[in-house]
């Protein structure tokens, strides 16, 4: 006789139902990173969003735990900054693989420090090559120990391969990225856009049209930098009104029609 035979499950015995399998939202920890790491990481991820703002399968996220085992929760990652294509673009809690049809991060990119290079370099590059993810990305606002601050690699047959640093007509480091269809560069810091300073800072930029990618911050400097320009510009047309005006007055104190001058 089978050991199996008339068996029964322990919750149909007790009455009792399994308890349901938690995946958390968060590790419940505070970002304990540098203020470079922290504003860099939240950078990043809204001059992306923003840039794929217009295509509704492409998800663009960072800092938040992805979950690529059913019934595993502690089958999980959590990239600073990631882009799935092929998913919907909404808002999530957490990221589970198996309600997205299997699918994965396209790209990553961590924003490394000192305190994370182990990791950084060694442990996540095995995960995520074995997950498939395309593109792994690395960038050390701080220059703990990336020279230059910038790094990228390919999936290639299962292992990662180095990624061509080039230079801009500029001297400016730039990596490009297939996946993104975008070029990561870096830059001078700039500290009009309130990050905190950095030796080199990491941007976007379009290859196809030359245009930087540009954060919230930015553009609303561009829309109130218009907003001036063109009120300078209604002012020199109401002067030039009045100054019209004042000239027809006193052209017509001289008994000239000023229509006929």
């Amino acid at each position: 006789m089978s050991s199996r035979q008339g068996y029964r499950p322990m919750s149909e015995m007790t009455g009792l139902t399994a308890a349901p399998i938690i995946y958390p939202d968060t590790d419940g920890q505070p970002m304990t990173e540098s203020d470079a790491t922290r504003d860099y990481l939240l950078y990043c991820v809204e001059v992306l969003q923003l840039y794929f703002k217009g295509r509704p399968n492409v998800y663009v996220s960072g800092n938040l735990f992805i979950y690529y085992e059913e019934d595993n929760p502690k089958a999980s990652i959590s990239p600073d900054v990631f882009v799935v294509f092929g998913v919907s673009n909404r808002k999530r809690r957490s990221y589970k693989t198996w309600q997205e049809g299997g699918k994965l991060p396209n790209f990553v990119l961590e924003i490394t420090s000192r305190s994370t290079k182990h990791q950084d370099s060694e442990d996540k590059p095995r995960l995520y090559a074995s997950l498939g993810v395309e593109e792994y990305f690395q960038y050390d606002p701080t220059a703990d120990y990336l020279k230059p601050q910038l790094r990228g690699a390919k999936l290639v047959e299962g292992r990662y391969q180095p990624l061509s640093l080039t230079s801009t007509p500029t001297g400016l480091p730039s990596i490009h990225s297939t996946v993104l269809g975008l070029d990561l560069q870096l830059h001078p810091t700039y500290p009009e856009l309130g990050l905190a300073p950095v030796a080199q800072a990491l941007r976007f930029y379009d290859p196809q049209s030359g245009a930087k990618l540009l954060s919230r911050y930015e553009l609303e400097l561009v829309r109130e930098a218009l907003q001036e320009e063109n009120e300078n510009i209604q002012q020199e047309r109401d002067a030039a009104q009045q100054r019209a005006e004042k000239l027809a007055a006193r052209l017509r104190a001289l008994g000239i029609d000023p229509d006929e001058v």
